[in-house]
């Protein structure tokens, strides 16, 4: 699988990948890429199904997605890497870090959870997007995004993620809403052993505060930070999400 991919910062910083929700593409992390490429050399890269990265062979599953991203390390030869990732990227950052911890040194998950969703929920998603596109999904896409005083008082913005989710592959969006159908980590957090970052937002309605409170209770080495905001945390509070991730990466 070859992924679409950047790598801007320093040459000899540390690797900091960069892991996106659904639906988004890597221009979500704009927020924070400016600062963090100051001390970083930053890995974004487009997960399977969006932008110009090929959804391969369907169905895959969330293991193949967390696989993209050690084959990833490995093309670059890239030994070890921080990673952060959001909603469906931090479900991934959480399979990294229970089955390719040896790749991973520090980890921060942001709105997501163990287990999103429920599979026949997912299911139906995917062959609506197969059947009817994107469009339908896109015009209510703000309100699992961003909080009502966001959409009022960034409407520009908001508007640039909706256009951009309409544009993207029905085929490959759904064929990674099938991804989450299947994978459930709830049972392995007690064997994920890195550093870990949760971040939630606390308005989030697709995963909330209490499913990163119960990633925290099971992983060792983790910790909980809430910020007022929906589900997409970094774009709505990018400046005090950059300044969290810094702070733990630097610790």
């Amino acid at each position: 699988m070859e992924l679409d991919y950047r790598l801007d910062g320093p040459d000899n910083a540390p690797v900091l990948v960069l892991s996106n929700s659904l639906g988004t593409l890597w221009n979500s992390w704009d927020g924070q890429f400016s600062e963090w490429r100051k001390y970083y050399r930053v890995l974004r890269y487009q997960t399977r199904g969006h932008g110009d990265s090929p959804s391969g062979e369907t169905p895959f599953t969330l293991a193949q997605l967390g696989q993209d991203v050690v084959a990833l390390l490995d093309h670059l030869n890239i030994a070890r890497a921080h990673f952060c990732g959001i909603s469906l990227g931090g479900l991934t950052g959480l399979w990294l870090n229970r089955y390719a911890a040896s790749r991973i040194d520090r980890l921060v998950v942001a709105n997501t959870a163990a287990r999103i969703g429920q599979r026949d929920a997912w299911l139906a998603r995917a062959a609506q997007v197969r059947e009817q596109g994107l469009g339908a999904l896109a015009a209510s896409a703000p309100q699992r995004w961003f909080t009502q005083e966001y959409i009022e008082q960034r409407p520009g913005i908001v508007e640039n993620f909706i256009d951009q989710l309409e544009q993207l592959s029905p085929q490959g969006y759904a064929a990674c809403c099938e991804a989450l159908a299947s994978a459930d980590l709830r049972n392995e957090l007690e064997e994920m052993s890195r550093p870990l970052l949760v971040i939630a937002g606390e308005q989030d309605p697709v995963t909330t505060v209490e499913d990163a409170q119960r990633i925290v209770s099971q992983c060792a080495q983790s910790q909980l930070v809430t910020l007022p905001a929906s589900h997409l945390s970094n774009v709505e509070c990018s400046v005090p999400f950059c300044q969290h991730v810094l702070k733990f990466l630097n610790e």
